[in-house]
């Protein structure tokens, strides 16, 4: 597991990180989200000795990064893909990083082979796209074949085709029974690869739980209904202690409706005699949840954007 207790960084008077405290399991894929500036990059450094914490711990299967003697075989990390001579070839690159880890040498073909670079293995890492580039990044995460697998952006450049590879490539990881920590802006991408949470904004956790958990604390979800006798319905609906919108109008108009599950309201309309052409269930998405509860902790905030013929 990878275990943070309050875990501090200061740069003079910023604080970057401020008194997280956390614990990564195994055994299933765990998103680490927050906006620019949170101080994500920041804890993902500490966690394999990049940067100091000024207080607190964090440790990688009960023990410092520092203090692993073959750091590659027991934690992969993808945090600067680009951060590699330009002129070594992505095969040689992956070969000194093996020699120096006590890592068989056949295992560098398997993980080009694994992250499709085996046809460009040869050629100087200064020549790849940002795509191939994070592949080959991916490919040293994995080269020790390591239990704890952490990963910064891992689909940044990545075609969809990729986008998808990465996906899989995480969720079949943490089947195995390995730590996952993936770290994304793509809300979308995120919702369909996490099965926990980690959120920060200011340096501190805002959220630790389930990806449902997530949506339902942090999202509005209510129930659309649709019949031919609207009034009569959002009467009966207010009656039962329920809230009730009114959106649209004339066919388009529908009843959006909070405190009672699909089920529910459709047992009290249908009791009541009424016809009912839709029942449908609707939840905000992993974004709308983390755009609700990081509004307050955004610290690079865009103004408004210029309407068309706007002055000049």
């Amino acid at each position: 597991m990878i275990i943070a207790r309050d875990l501090t960084k200061t740069y003079g008077s910023k604080v970057a990180v401020d008194g997280v405290s956390f614990t990564v399991e195994p055994g299933r894929v765990t998103g680490f989200l927050g906006p620019n500036g949170a101080g994500k990059s920041t804890t993902m450094r500490m966690m394999i000795g990049l940067d100091r914490p000024t207080s607190g711990t964090v440790t990688v299967g009960g023990r410092n990064y520092a203090d692993v003697p073959a750091p590659l075989r027991s934690v992969g990390a993808l945090l600067e893909a680009r951060a590699l001579h330009p002129g070594r070839s992505a095969r040689n690159h992956l070969r000194w990083l093996a020699a120096s880890n006590g890592i068989p040498a056949k295992r560098v073909d398997e993980v080009l082979d694994l992250v499709g670079l085996t046809d460009v293995a040869d050629q100087r890492v200064g020549r790849f796209s940002l795509g191939m580039g994070q592949r080959l990044g991916i490919a040293v995460a994995l080269l020790g074949d390591p239990p704890v697998v952490v990963l910064d952006e891992p689909v940044n450049g990545l075609d969809p085709e990729g986008i998808r590879w990465v996906r899989n490539l995480a969720r079949e990881l943490a089947g195995q029974g390995r730590t996952v920590l993936v770290s994304s802006h793509l809300m979308s991408e995120m919702a369909l690869t996490a099965d926990h949470l980690i959120v920060i904004g200011r340096g501190r956790v805002l959220a630790d739980c389930s990806m449902a958990q997530f949506i339902t604390d942090h999202a509005a979800s209510y129930v659309r209904v649709r019949t031919p006798r609207t009034a009569e319905a959002a009467e009966l609906l207010v009656r039962s202690g329920l809230d009730v919108d009114r959106h649209g109008s004339g066919v388009d108009v529908e009843l959006r409706v909070q405190g009672l599950d699909a089920a529910g309201i459709g047992d009290l309309v249908g009791g009541a005699g009424l016809h009912l052409h839709e029942l449908t269930l609707v939840q905000s998405s992993l974004e709308d949840a983390f755009m609700t509860l990081t509004a307050s902790s955004v610290e690079y905030a865009a103004g408004p954007v210029a309407t068309a013929g706007a002055a000049r």
